[in-house]
């Protein structure tokens, strides 16, 4: 969190503190005890207990199952399904990213920023085949990701800095790195509508993935739109003149949809 934001005195800090235990948990988890979530937020273990124990008594935190570690709660399902339903452009998606999915045989996602990573909101997998893992809840880098690079290029100055200040040098995303990453990716984005990253530069080899982004009029900053395989489902020269080009297409006929112009949001950034 950018020091400036920190000391601004209408930040509230604890509301900060308890929403970084709720990003604390990742779906693989098999609960969280007090210890766990200090070591992954970096607050005190006598703070994480008071939060845990305040969002536990709200909804947000659950011991159904063992009383020594929390797990999502109810509450927690309630206010994401509400987020979904009140943001338009999510239900209108869903039967072109699915279709999109079938139609190319990878694993369409839908990201958000999460403070210093992008966070998989949404997954449609293509029917009838074997698609990646990866899943709702899933936290990608921005450095050595196509949806990581296209969010770069895509969002404001303002979202930029704040993404160098989260990041602040993680998994080698410094200044000058994201600048040079932003470029290029802003540069395909204009010449073709889609990134692509260099496999070389993946943080991790199984995955190749292509991504565009979405700029929607219910949210201040982009959403990345991706499709994904593994290396030998999704070659480069396949995201290049087939998928990726389909990505283009599906996310045009959504701003379509929603009285938007994809070019145009590009060209003036």
């Amino acid at each position: 969190m950018p020091k400036e934001i920190e000391t601004d005195r209408r930040f509230a800090t604890t509301l900060a503190r308890g929403l970084s235990v709720l990003r604390a948990f990742r779906p693989s988890d098999d609960g969280l005890g007090n210890a766990d979530i200090s070591e992954r937020t970096g607050i005190p273990k006598s703070t994480v207990s008071r939060l845990t124990f305040t969002l536990q008594k709200l909804g947000y935190l659950t011991h159904a199952r063992r009383h020594d570690r929390y797990r999502p709660g109810p509450a927690l399902l309630a206010l994401g399904n509400m987020a979904s339903a009140s943001i338009s452009f999510v239900d209108l998606s869903s039967p072109l990213m699915q279709r999109l999915a079938d139609e190319t045989g990878t694993l369409a996602l839908l990201l958000v920023r999460d403070d210093s990573n992008l966070l998989i909101v949404k997954t449609w997998r293509p029917r009838g085949v074997a698609s990646l893992w990866l899943e709702v809840g899933h936290r990608l880098p921005f450095n050595g990701t196509s949806s990581g690079h296209a969010l770069l290029a895509a969002t404001s100055e303002e979202g930029f800095g704040q993404i160098i200040a989260a990041a602040d040098g993680d998994r080698g995303l410094t200044e000058e790195r994201a600048t040079e990453v932003r470029r290029q990716a802003h540069n395909q984005l204009v010449t073709t509508g889609f990134v692509v990253t260099d496999p070389s530069e993946y943080f991790t080899a199984n995955i190749h993935a292509v991504a565009t982004p979405f700029h929607s009029r219910d949210l201040s900053e982009p959403v990345i739109f991706t499709c994904g395989a593994l290396p030998e489902v999704l070659s480069v020269p396949r995201m290049r003149t087939e998928v990726g080009p389909r990505l283009r297409e599906t996310v045009q006929e959504l701003e379509q949809m929603m009285g938007q112009g994809f070019s145009q949001a590009i060209r003036e950034l």
